[in-house]
Parts: structure tokens; sequence; C-alpha cells
């Protein structure tokens, strides 16, 4: 899959023979800008100690090192298909992450649109209330587990775009939880590290099963809830009610 990198407020296009392959409501139009060399880079995992670290600040988000270094996370985020990807995950200690959010990871909420790829350099977070909200979560340095995580349920994220141009966003839902993880890996955090209950932790395919049946069974308890009665008001009040 090929990328080209636009000075659009962080935003990736897809740059390949038919932009409409993959994921076209993610993508839009090509823009005119040379397709640089990819490499897939190697993820590193728990453990390795480039994870713990405070990434360090990037002093110029538009030096020729940092984007090669984003061509190649945008190569390794397709070839695993992932949400998001964070430059410590590839042994770069360099406060650089990169996210989408797919049409199928959108909340109910009204303002959690599906997105493209963003690139986002020096990223600072600020929570918008006090509203936590739990999801599983995973991880490409924690392959095969899962985790139920408290994030804040609104944000506003902020920093830069490869031409050195200011980012700011508000985010709730999906957009919100993948910013906040990717983030998180910039500070030395891995989504366990968040976790405020062990026994939601756990191999992928056992959480999935374990999600499924809970689903299930909340799905269940609001079809066995009784409908609420409806409250007959005089007619007199009924026909003086504001409309």
């Amino acid at each position: 899959m090929d990328f080209r990198i636009c000075g659009n407020n962080g935003d990736l296009h897809h740059a390949g023979p038919n932009p409409s392959d993959h994921r076209p409501s993610l993508y839009r139009a090509a823009c005119p800008r040379h397709i640089q060399p990819m490499a897939i880079l190697k993820i590193a995992r728990m453990g390795h100690p480039v994870l713990s670290l405070r990434a360090e600040e990037v002093a110029d988000p538009t030096a020729p090192e940092i984007r090669t270094l984003v061509v190649d996370m945008l190569e390794t985020l397709a070839d695993i298909d992932g949400a998001g990807l964070a430059a410590p995950q590839v042994h770069v200690p360099k406060r650089v992450v990169l996210f989408r959010v797919p049409v199928e990871r959108v909340s109910e909420r009204e303002d959690d649109q599906p997105m493209g790829l963003t690139v986002l350099v020096n990223p600072i977070i600020e929570p918008l209330g006090d509203e936590i909200e739990r999801g599983w979560e995973g991880c490409l340095s924690v392959p095969g587990m899962m985790g139920e995580v408290p994030r804040h349920a609104r944000i506003r994220y902020t920093g830069y775009d490869l031409e050195g141009l200011a980012i700011s966003r508000e985010a709730s839902g999906f957009h919100a939880r993948v910013v906040q993880h990717e983030c998180d890996h910039l500070d030395g955090i891995l989504y366990p590290m968040r976790m405020d209950d062990l026994t939601r932790f756990g191999f992928e395919a056992e959480i999935r099963r374990l999600a499924q049946s809970e689903a299930a069974a909340a799905a269940k308890a609001r079809e066995d809830e009784p409908e609420p009665e409806l409250e007959l008001q005089d007619a007199d009040e009924t026909a003086a009610a504001p409309v």
C-alpha cells in the first residue's frame, strides 16, 4: 500500500493505483508529492527498555529524518493493519505518533467520526471533563493480549504536522481512546499500566469470548426490562404544555 504525505493538518492520503482500495471512506484523493521509499520496521515488545523511556521532543517537525521515520512507520502500520503506532514502538524514542479512526470502531457518540491517518508530532493531551469510559484495548507491543482500560471520554489534543503547522482537535469515543493509547507510549506507559482490574486482562481469544458473552447478556437484560408506564396528564395540563 503506497501513501503520500501531505501538509494538510497531519493527514496522510492513499496514493495507490486505485484510491478506493482498502478503506475508501478513510482516504481522500492523493496529493501530487513524491512517493518516498518505505521500510517495514521491527516492533518493540513489552520488556524492551525503549518502551519505558520518556521520548524526546522533536526539535523540528519538518526535518527530513522525521519525514523518513513517519513514512516507515506508515508502511509498518499498513502492513499490520493497525489503528495507531508510536515512534518508541519502532525503537525510536521521539514524540511522534500515527493514528486513524476506522469506520468499524466509531462509537455511538455524535462527535465520534471516522478519520484517516494522522501524524502528530510533540502531542499534548488535555482531558475535557471528568467522564471516564472503559474499553477493550490491544497493543502491537503486547501481542496476543487484551485488557479493559479506563480512559478520559473526551479530550483536546494539540501538536504539529510534518509541515510544522499546529494541530488542535477535540475527540471522543474511539478517537479519544486511540490518541491517549498512542501518546502514552511517548511517556513509557503501556496500557496494562492504566488498568485498575487485572481480572480484565488476558489472551485476546479469551477476552473476545468474554466480551461477546457480556454483550449478549447486556442485550438480553435490555430486552427483559419492563417498558416504563406512561404518565397520564390532565387534559388541561396537556393543552397548556409548551410546544
